[in-house]
């Protein structure tokens, strides 16, 4: 396994470290429902899953019984 010879300074570390960065998602605004969501990805709105502004699966609803 390989071994540093010499401590890395704090500036040589930091000087790494700087690439890494947090990065915003990119939003998408829904056409029909006015929703955000991320790019490419289906979203829940009012027990309808929605992709592309087209309803794809609507959340089923258990009848309850009533005494």
């Amino acid at each position: 396994m390989a071994h540093p010879k010499r401590r890395q300074s704090s500036t040589r570390r930091d000087k790494r470290r700087t690439h890494y960065k947090a990065t915003i998602p990119q939003l998408a605004k829904d056409a029909t429902t006015g929703e955000y969501h991320l790019y490419h990805r289906a979203h829940w709105h009012e027990g309808k899953l929605y992709y592309r502004g087209k309803v794809v699966l609507e959340k089923e609803t258990k009848p309850t019984e009533e005494d």
